[in-house]
């Protein structure tokens, strides 16, 4: 087992609710310490975006105006439904905090047609945005005479705040400076102080103050290291990808660096432009703006990042996308719906 330094090591005797947060599905581990992982309690149930778009959507079929409060939180569904909410020419009220889900820019969200007010307007449907709903969790573990852990560890795609410029230029620039400073994931899993410019994070650990966050692409690089297969070549380098439900992600990582990654989005991927784009990551000829300018989030090359990485491992709920192509498939303790949960417990010294 690799190892860990400072107040990480404290969690391994602790239980803890493990949630990686993603735009299909949050994928829960509820990890008992001294338990075998196999054994530990485990759900895969539809993400909080798509539950809330539930809402939203149940309110324009019953013709009623909606009042969102809470948090910022991850867009995706619930940002498709506030969409037709309002073509369907019903009101949309937010509180400010809530807004924030929509754009960092909030005039902008002003003039999508959403009104911000911070008091429940009359007759309108109130609807709670947030990211971790743990009554929910407490409710569903109690079912099973399972207790809900004081402890919480959470994975959300972050991009960073900026009311100015692009998210996805601003996600990247983050991606760049942390390769640029060596790159180690585990920086990037967060016990204390959580960087200003990460709002989303900072919204889940105003939900549960003391919680565990990072992003779900650190979450789930991490996880697919865990992997017994993927472990004896991690000396020599591996190409970690990560193909989930909304974004693609991969990095170039040897022993605990990542060197170079890139970020797409899958939906506008197959399997033979997958298989270009890695094969150029690998000998390190990926541009930014070919990502970029193609509707991706971007790539980033360390200068010592040199060519190779003939390891391809892969994990993710949309992995058939690489099927035909003979990567490995990541499935670290036997689940691979749980990779990201595994990779924060590395990231905390556990695993």
């Amino acid at each position: 087992m690799m190892t860990v330094c400072g107040s990480k090591l404290l969690f391994k005797q602790k239980d803890i609710l493990v949630v990686d947060v993603g735009s299909g599905t949050q994928d829960v581990l509820v990890y008992q310490a001294g338990k075998n992982i196999e054994n530990c309690p485990k759900m895969i149930i539809p993400s909080r975006t798509r539950l809330v778009a539930g809402q939203i959507r149940r309110a324009t079929q019953q013709g009623h105006s909606i009042y969102l409060n809470g948090h910022v939180m991850g867009g995706g569904a619930c940002f498709s439904a506030v969409k037709q909410h309002l073509a369907a020419g019903l009101k949309v009220y937010s509180t400010e905090q809530a807004a924030y889900t929509f754009n960092d820019n909030l005039t902008r969200v002003h003039q999508m047609g959403i009104e911000l007010v911070e008091t429940v307007p009359a007759n309108a449907d109130k609807i709670w945005l947030g990211d971790i709903d743990l009554p929910a969790f407490e409710q569903a573990l109690a079912a099973f005479a399972q207790p809900l852990p004081a402890q919480l560890a959470v994975a959300v795609q972050d991009h960073g705040f900026s009311d100015e410029e692009s998210n996805r230029t601003l996600r990247f620039r983050l991606w760049k400076d942390f390769i640029a400073k060596g790159g180690l994931l585990r920086d990037l899993v967060f016990t204390g102080q959580i960087p200003k410019v990460y709002t989303r994070m900072k919204a889940v650990r105003a939900i549960v103050p003391g919680s565990v966050l990072t992003d779900t692409g650190t979450a789930a690089l991490l996880g697919i290291t865990a992997d017994p297969a993927v472990r004896p070549h991690l000396e020599q380098g591996i190409l970690a990808v990560n193909i989930g439900n909304s974004h693609t992600l991969a990095a170039a990582i040897r022993g605990q660096r990542v060197y170079g990654l890139f970020e797409h989005h899958t939906g506008l991927l197959n399997t033979e432009l997958l298989a270009s784009l890695v094969k150029r990551l690998q000998i390190n000829e990926l541009s930014n703006e070919e990502i970029f300018d193609a509707g991706g989030h971007g790539a980033t090359l360390h200068p010592d990042m040199g060519q190779g990485w003939d390891y391809i491992a892969v994990t993710g709920p949309r992995r058939a996308m690489a099927k035909p192509l003979g990567w490995h498939e990541a499935a670290p303790y036997g689940d691979m719906m749980l990779t990201g949960c595994f990779g924060l417990l590395i990231g905390l010294g556990i695993i």
